[in-house]
């Protein structure tokens, strides 16, 4: 996964918007919160929430560790983009979208056209 690769991915899902934050980091939000990070320089390391089973399991494997600031509430941050396969990229991705959406209000769901 390339960062071309991932802002294609997370813009295919809907209401979803990018945005450039810290000065060098990519972020992809639903309803104005984040679900996806990436840094914009080489080498790619992207950070993303997975459900809270899934997170012991694999932060406790290579490449792959408690994202910085936002480990409490299960984001990850892969440190190495090899380390999933395209449909694990797209599964893990598309997870933390749906978790952070279920999360916002109806309003904003309203708002955003994904009621």
């Amino acid at each position: 996964m390339n960062i071309e690769q991932l802002q294609s991915f997370c813009k295919s899902l809907p209401g979803v918007t990018e945005d450039i934050k810290w000065g060098h980091d990519l972020c992809f939000s639903v309803g104005k919160k984040m679900f996806c990070v990436t840094g914009l320089e080489p080498p790619i390391q992207v950070s993303f929430k997975v459900q809270d089973e899934q997170f012991e399991e694999l932060t406790n494997t290579q490449h792959i560790i408690s994202a910085p600031y936002v480990g409490r509430y299960k984001w990850i941050l892969i440190q190495n983009p090899d380390r999933l396969t395209k449909k694990e990229w797209e599964h893990y991705i598309r997870q933390s979208y749906e978790l952070i959406k279920a999360q916002l209000p109806k309003k904003v769901l309203k708002e955003n056209g994904l009621l």
